[in-house]
């Protein structure tokens, strides 16, 4: 035992240590002082450094590893879901009539109930809900029930009416209404466009209720290992929020602010950079998704004539991304198709040339559409590419990308292999709630890519997305996203290693514990 004054206050022992460092790979015990890690190395060498007030955690083989960083997450919309009913594990229409009548219990009357996650495919009536499942259980209370993909929703008979939706009532674009065969009736199933019908009239939550439900977020994601996320602002409301929720020392993670260039000025009136929040950067939006055929390409999507837009001229985003650099906040473009990445790329030259400053981190966003030229284009500026695993998976299962690209543009979507192997730094997020949160899901999906298994990656790898190179991304790269000396002492246990589960296991690793500055804010129940 150590009582002098250099006792560490922590010491994780007896464990597997991925230090995620290329000079030392993987050590044994970890000693943390302060919020700082002092030590990491063999038990014994951090037995020296326990002292009678040391708080030892024996780790009996777990592995630690850097405490995660989500490089896209919407913290508040997270939040927002969290309040919603859960229907993920409904089997049946029964349960969700159940699920209904427990809320409806609980709210006033006129009380909007919102619940996602329903499939018709689990349920043991083999079909669609509608709105006369849903009256049945809740005739006072609208509600509005979206499926597990987000693009269809189910709604009673007060949700019809409160938007004022009728049989006449004319059908959106790119939206269906579902209509009973044979008496015309509505069923109460809206999709895609459609859903805007009930969605664009549900009152807005107010401030108070967004900062808890944000508070709520944060400790859900601290329970997946999360400790560093890069909060993608919406609206005005979420920088209130996140002002609220730091003034109050309400933020148990450390929070990366990025904003929508239409914010940029807003930017200022937050607190200054603290341990807990730094102001960030600002998004370009050059075009949409490729979900809904607003990514911008140059050739057609296969068997359409549609080739989705740019969604702000050459010159208007080298001009905002000027603004952007020159006041010194990093710059980061949303682009998806390869016509909104050529923008981006080109936006980025003539703005950096405006603005000359070395060790600018400019990110692009979604880059999804690439190819060859595209991606030595990003080698040369030196940008990162920000992707999300999950996000790649359903382009290729649910939407199909191989038959909307075609083989030979669809080779290269997401090229991830390809971009770090061209020493391009690519980071890592969850686009939660679109997504699940968990980085341990996102990292199998990086490794076990089934479309083009060619651009699979390492476990080692997909860590770096999450860990140091996502730290860099924001240039925190020399405070944290390594087990290192002089490093803030962000940890996450883990139930197993990574690296030595099968690929298609690394879902189902458990997070034991998640350490934020040398503290324990989640401990596994």
């Amino acid at each position: 035992m150590n009582g002098d004054a250099v006792s560490a206050d922590l010491a994780l022992t007896g464990g597997n240590v991925l230090i995620v460092s290329q000079s030392q790979p993987c050590a044994e015990a970890v000693a943390v002082k302060g919020d700082r890690i002092i030590k990491v190395g063999t038990n014994k060498e951090i037995s020296q450094l326990i002292g009678e007030n040391t708080v030892v955690i024996r780790l009996n083989g777990k592995t630690v590893v850097p405490g995660f960083i989500d490089t896209h997450i919407h913290v508040a919309d997270f939040g927002r879901l969290l309040t919603w009913i859960d229907l993920s594990n409904a089997d049946s229409i029964t349960e969700m009539q159940n699920l209904v009548k427990k809320s409806v219990e609980k709210s006033p009357k006129g009380k909007w109930l919102l619940g996602r996650g329903w499939n018709q495919t689990r349920f043991k009536e083999e079909r669609f809900p509608n709105r006369f499942d849903l009256d049945a259980v809740s005739p006072d209370n609208p509600v509005i029930f979206y499926h597990q993909s987000g693009q269809v929703a189910v709604v009673n008979s007060k949700a019809l009416e409160f938007a004022g939706v009728t049989r006449l009532t004319p059908v959106p674009e790119g939206g269906a209404v579902d209509r009973d065969a044979a008496i015309g009736e509505l069923t109460g199933v809206l999709r895609d466009a459609a859903t805007n019908l009930i969605w664009n009239v549900i009152p807005e939550p107010s401030e108070d209720e967004l900062a808890e439900a944000a508070g709520v977020a944060c400790e859900k994601i601290l329970e997946a290992g999360v400790t560093s996320v890069h909060w993608m602002v919406l609206s005005h409301i979420e920088l209130s929020i996140i002002q609220t929720l730091h003034a109050q020392n309400r933020l148990p993670l450390r929070v990366y602010v990025v904003v929508p260039a239409s914010l940029l000025d807003n930017m200022a009136n937050l607190p200054a950079n603290s341990g807990m929040l730094k102001v960030g950067g600002a998004v370009i939006s050059a075009d949409g998704y490729l979900a809904s055929k607003t990514a911008a390409l140059f050739q057609p999507y296969t068997g359409d004539s549609e080739s989705g837009k740019l969604l702000c001229t050459q010159e208007e985003m080298t001009t905002i991304a000027t603004k952007i650099l020159e006041k010194d906040y990093q710059l980061v473009i949303h682009a998806m198709g390869d016509k909104a990445v050529d923008a981006a790329l080109t936006a980025i030259e003539h703005a950096s040339k405006e603005t000359p400053r070395k060790d600018r981190r400019i990110r692009v966003e979604q880059a999804a559409v690439l190819n060859q030229e595209l991606i030595s284009r990003m080698k040369k500026l030196g940008v990162i590419v920000s992707v999300h695993p999950l996000v790649i998976a359903s382009e290729f299962s649910v939407w199909s990308a191989t038959e909307h690209l075609g083989a030979e543009r669809a080779r290269w979507l997401y090229p991830v292999k390809t971009l770090i192997e061209n020493g391009t730094c690519v980071v890592g997020g969850s686009d939660c709630p679109m997504e699940p949160l968990s980085p341990l899901i996102g990292i199998q999906a990086a490794v076990t890519r089934t479309a083009f298994p060619e651009e699979q990656i390492t476990v080692d790898e997909a860590l770096r997305m999450y860990t140091v190179d996502a730290a860099y991304s924001s240039g925190e790269e020399n405070l944290k996203g390594s087990v290192e000396v002089g490093k803030l002492a962000d940890l996450t246990i883990l139930s197993d290693d990574p690296k030595n589960v099968s690929p298609n296991q690394i879902e189902n690793i458990t997070v034991d514990m998640t350490i934020v500055g040398g503290k324990v804010v989640y401990p596994k129940p």
